[in-house]
């Protein structure tokens, strides 16, 4: 064992080599120069930079969810695990979501950072915001999922669109049995080379980090962030007291360490800081976790959906905003109001990826549902709403890797060797390249 782990050692790439420490020097350089050359940080090139590596991420998630789900419902013998995992995950995912409201409402209660509030607001950039919003509605999101054609939903990337026809093919695929064995080893195939392409794009990472933090900061400037530093403050202080307590408890009850799980996804939470995407380390969570010992058939259906109904950090970010705006704008709320604002936001949260912005039009449709005379206050937080952006991505991605591990030991498909050699790093968990060819 100790010859093993001196290889292992001997073998680590050199620091200045590693992802996340790339990432995370992007970052702050990134930040200096938003800070000392604004008018550098906001020129259209450099704000490229962050959302087009987004673009490359979004490019292959389409065709890396379908490959994943359908080759992961495949391979399954019997149809009704396939819906117990589903409904598994989909009830763990109500119970923590509930969780994550509640306790938004809480520390907005205990704490009021809206109380007292004074500052500036631009009205007309909300406004396309709150048209979004008020269009949005509960049977418009469940007709959506169905798209008009099978190409439409890869062209537009719309993750439930492509997770609905892929279970529907996958089930169609189990069926054939024997049968569909060709195309069941094609789906294989694209899905490694899918994810040999995101081993090439993750390379430029530091790059799209550097971009989306210098305009970022550029943008904003220091000034916005001390007129809402309050706000800013209280919301990061929830999620890190959610994700130490509410999903360490979850973990601890699982068997693994939430913090030494946080340590082995460090790469993806850079990169989700850099971009303020979750989605953007979707193809590689869903690599690592599988690496941790998660079975594939879980992963391929836990994760995916994940990203659409168990958004734990935008729901957080749902009740505590909306309470601060309230606060600011010194309209009382009742207890039944916030009760009927969690039961809004559990409906409106869901179908919000972790795309930059998708939380605000989502606060929008709940304020527009619950009290419209909040809306116009969500002008407030227009500003900040980028640095709320990645904490709710972040959040929103350790939520969803505990949730998958939760889930695979909850169904009997989690590897206990895999995860405990994972979480203690007794493998380089830094190179998806590594996943690849030994995938």
């Amino acid at each position: 064992m100790a010859t093993m782990a001196g290889t292992a050692a001997g073998t680590r790439k050199p620091w200045y080599r590693i992802l996340y420490v790339q990432v995370l020097v992007a970052i702050v350089l990134g930040a200096l120069v938003g800070a000392f050359w604004p008018h550098l940080a906001q020129n259209e090139w450099i704000r490229a930079l962050g959302d087009d590596f987004v673009k490359l991420i979004k490019m292959v998630i389409a065709p890396i969810i379908f490959c994943t789900v359908v080759s992961g419902i495949a391979h399954i013998s019997e149809a009704k695990k396939v819906g117990r995992v589903a409904v598994k995950a989909l009830f763990y995912f109500e119970i923590v979501s509930t969780f994550a409201l509640a306790l938004g409402l809480l520390v907005a209660n205990v704490l009021k950072p809206g109380a007292g509030f004074s500052g500036k607001s631009d009205a007309a950039a909300v406004a396309g915001y709150a048209k979004q919003a008020g269009e949005m509605k509960s049977v418009d999101f469940v007709s959506h999922v169905i798209p008009d054609t099978i190409v439409g939903a890869f062209a537009t990337g719309d993750v439930l669109q492509v997770l609905l026809f892929a279970i529907l093919f996958g089930f169609a695929l189990m069926f054939l049995g024997e049968r569909g064995h060709t195309v069941r080893a094609l789906i294989d195939d694209v899905a490694h080379a899918m994810f040999g392409v995101i081993a090439i794009i993750v390379k430029v990472a530091p790059i799209g980090a550097f971009g989306a933090m210098a305009y970022t900061v550029g943008r904003y400037g220091p000034q916005v962030l001390g007129n809402l530093a309050g706000l800013i403050a209280t919301f990061y202080l929830t999620s890190l007291l959610f994700i130490l307590v509410v999903l360490g408890a979850i973990a601890a009850v699982a068997g693994f360490s939430i913090l030494k799980f946080i340590r082995y996804i460090k790469d993806e939470l850079l990169i989700v800081l850099g971009t303020s995407s979750s989605e953007s380390a979707l193809p590689q969570m869903m690599e690592k976790l599988e690496r941790l010992g998660c079975s594939k058939p879980v992963v391929g259906l836990v994760v995916p959906t994940g990203y659409s109904f168990n958004l734990d950090g935008t729901n957080i970010y749902m009740t505590l905003a909306t309470l601060f705006i309230a606060q600011a704008l010194n309209v009382p709320l009742t207890f039944g109001d916030q009760i009927t604002i969690m039961i809004v936001a559990m409906l409106t949260s869901k179908g919000a990826s972790g795309v930059t912005g998708a939380g605000f039009i989502t606060l929008a449709a709940t304020l527009a549902a619950v009290r419209p005379e909040l809306v116009p206050g969500m002008a407030i937080v227009l500003g900040i709403d980028k640095f709320m952006s990645e904490c709710r991505a972040l959040t929103n991605l350790v939520g969803n890797g505990v949730a998958c591990v939760v889930v695979a030991w909850w169904e009997g498909e989690l590897d206990r060797n895999k995860l405990q050699a994972g979480l203690n790093q007794d493998l380089d968990p830094t190179s998806v390249e590594t996943a690849v060819t030994t995938g």
